[in-house]
C-alpha cells in the first residue's frame, strides 16, 4: 500500500509541464500499488508479516540510495535538519505497513481502500492542530462528511462489523501522522533524504521484528516476493516522475483511483463484492476528498 505522500514536495517545486502526463503516470502508479496490495495478501498465507515487510524495505533501500546518489550524493542525502523526526515518521510508517499487510489477511483488498480513502481527509484535520495550517468552514463540512461516510462503510455496532476495520483506522491515522510529519521535515530536508530515512529506518526496523520469524520461501513465495520488490520500486519511479511534470495539489483527488482497481482485482483474484453500505460509504468518502482536493487546488491558485 502506498498513497501520494506529502513527502514528495521538494519534487513538486520544480516547473509544472504536462498534467496530462503526470496525472497518466499516477493512474499507472495506483495500478501498481493496487496490485501490491493483492501479492501482499497472496504472501500473507505463505510468511509472515515481518518477512514480508523486511524485504519491501529492502528493495526500496536498494532503490531509494541509487536515486539519492545520483541526485545529490551519498554523504549529503543523510544530513538532516530533523533526525529525530525523521526516525520518529519512518517508524510510524514502518509499523503502519506492519499493522497493513496483517489486517489484509482480514479484509477484503477493495474494502480496505474504501476504509483508506479518508486518509486525506485525515491529513486535512491534522494540519490544523499539528501545522497550524487554516482549513475553512467548506472543508470541514467535506472532512465531517467524509468520516460519516468512513463509519457507514465500517457500521461499528452492527452484526456485520469486522474488528479488523478498526486496524485499517489505526494505519490510516498512523498514515497521516507520517504525511503530516513528512510535510514539516520537508521544510528544510531534501526529498531524498526523506526518502533513503524512510527505507534505511524502515529496513533496520523490520529486520529486527523477523528475528526469529523469517521462513525459507518456496519457489511460489519467492516469485511473489519479486512481484511485490517490482511493484513497490516501479510505482514510486512513477510517483516521482509524475510529481517532478505535474503539481502533487492537481495529482492528488486521482490517487483515488486505487480504489476502483482495488476493487476491480479484489472480484477477479479474491471474488470479492462490496457490500452496499460500503459502495455508499465508498463514494460519500471519495466525493468528500475530491472537494477538498479541489478547495485546495483553488486556493493554492488565488495565493501563488
Amino acid at each position: 500500500m502506498s498513497k501520494l505522500s506529502s513527502g514528495t514536495n521538494a519534487v513538486d517545486n520544480k516547473k509544472v509541464d504536462s498534467p496530462i502526463l503526470g496525472i497518466t503516470l499516477l493512474l499507472v502508479t495506483t495500478v501498481l500499488f493496487a496490485w501490491q496490495d493483492v501479492i501482499t495478501k497472496q504472501l500473507g498465507s505463505h510468511i509472515s508479516v515481518a518477512q514480508i515487510v523486511v524485504v519491501r524495505f529492502a528493495a526500496f533501500s536498494v532503490f531509494a540510495l541509487i536515486y539519492a546518489r545520483r541526485r545529490i550524493g551519498i554523504p549529503a542525502v543523510f544530513k538532516s535538519a530533523f533526525p529525530k523526526l525523521q526516525i520518529m515518521r519512518c517508524t510510524m510508517m514502518s509499523v503502519e505497513i506492519g499493522l497493513f499487510a496483517y489486517a489484509i489477511q482480514f479484509l477484503g483488498v477493495a474494502e480496505i481502500h474504501a476504509i483508506f480513502s479518508c486518509f486525506p481527509l485525515v491529513v486535512t484535520a491534522l494540519s490544523v492542530p499539528l501545522l497550524g495550517e487554516q482549513v475553512g468552514w467548506r472543508r470541514w463540512l467535506a472532512v465531517s462528511i467524509g468520516f460519516a461516510g468512513t463509519l457507514i462503510i465500517i457500521q461499528p455496532g452492527a452484526d456485520v462489523f469486522n474488528p479488523a476495520a478498526l486496524l485499517a483506522l489505526l494505519c490510516v491515522l498512523l498514515f497521516s501522522l507520517y504525511n503530516i510529519l513528512t510535510r514539516k521535515v520537508s521544510r528544510k530536508d531534501s526529498f531524498e533524504t526523506s526518502m533513503v530515512y524512510f527505507g534505511v529506518v524502515g529496513l533496520l526496523g523490520s529486520s529486527v521484528a523477523v528475528v526469529g520469524r523469517w521462513q525459507t520461501p518456496d519457489i511460489k513465495t519467492i516469485v511473489l516476493l519479486v512481484g511485490i520488490c517490482i511493484t513497490s520500486v516501479a510505482g514510486h519511479m512513477l510517483l516521482i516522475k509524475a510529481l517532478e511534470v505535474t503539481s502533487a495539489v492537481i495529482l492528488q483527488p486521482f490517487n483515488y483511483f486505487i480504489l476502483v482497481w482495488a476493487i476491480v482485482l479484489g472480484y477477479l483474484i479474491f471474488g470479492e463484492v462490496l457490500a452496499l453500505h460500503e459502495v455508499v460509504g465508498a463514494v460519500i468518502v471519495v466525493a468528500s476528498g475530491i472537494y477538498v482536493g479541489v478547495r485546495e487546488y483553488l486556493i493554492s491558485r488565488n495565493t501563488s
